[in-house]
């Protein structure tokens, strides 16, 4: 049975270069999605979305297996981050942060499906996250993505270079929340080695 693997399905927006930005056009992708509010690193809403995530994804995995004869690879996790003042992510003051995590499906997961995987893992592992666990679709389009190698809270350089020279300077301008895929376990990854695309959907400008 041949495993789906979103990341070598749609290898150039999963292997972006490091210490350079790439223009990408980013196509429509469906998501478990899990909205939120606060620091990542303290918020227990933070830790309960990610759990029902996962076990929603996991849940899917083995559905689709057993029913459909089709596997796949659970692919990383996914944030988007938004604020009234971007200026809080150079910053890094993760208590004004609000965000949506997300973990993407392929193609045949249905609303259906999704509904009765959330409601199996759910009951097994109660969270009140599941509460609201969506499934959406969205296209970001044109984006400029980078990979960033080091701990989270060392991605400012990065975001400053994009947001005060590269953007500028290529006449584009935001067009969207600010997106990372997290392609490294934090759990077990030390900081140092973490390997996060960051991504930021944008638009022309005169």
């Amino acid at each position: 049975m041949e495993k789906y693997d979103v990341k070598k399905a749609h290898k150039q927006l999963y292997s972006p270069p490091r210490n350079a930005f790439a223009v990408v056009e980013v196509p429509e992708f469906r998501y478990l999605a899990v909205d939120g509010k606060g620091d990542p690193n303290t918020a227990d809403s933070y830790a309960q979305a990610v759990a029902a995530l996962y076990g929603t994804a996991y849940t899917l995995k083995f559905a689709s297996k057993k029913s459909l004869q089709r596997d796949f690879v659970v692919a990383p996790m996914e944030g988007l981050w938004r604020a009234d003042d971007p200026a809080v992510f150079l910053t890094r003051d993760k208590g004004a942060w609000e965000w949506t995590m997300m973990i993407s499906q392929p193609e045949w997961i249905t609303e259906e499906m999704v509904v009765s995987a959330a409601g199996e893992a759910a009951a097994k592992h109660p969270n009140p996250a599941f509460d609201g666990l969506r499934f959406v679709a969205f296209t970001e389009g044109l984006s400029v993505q980078t990979l960033h190698i080091g701990s989270y809270d060392s991605e400012t350089p990065v975001l400053q270079r994009l947001h005060e020279h590269y953007l500028p300077y290529n006449k584009l301008a935001f067009n969207g929340d600010h997106h990372e895929i997290y392609l490294s376990d934090a759990r077990r990854t030390a900081p140092a080695k973490l390997r996060t695309i960051l991504r930021q959907p944008v638009k022309r400008v005169e």
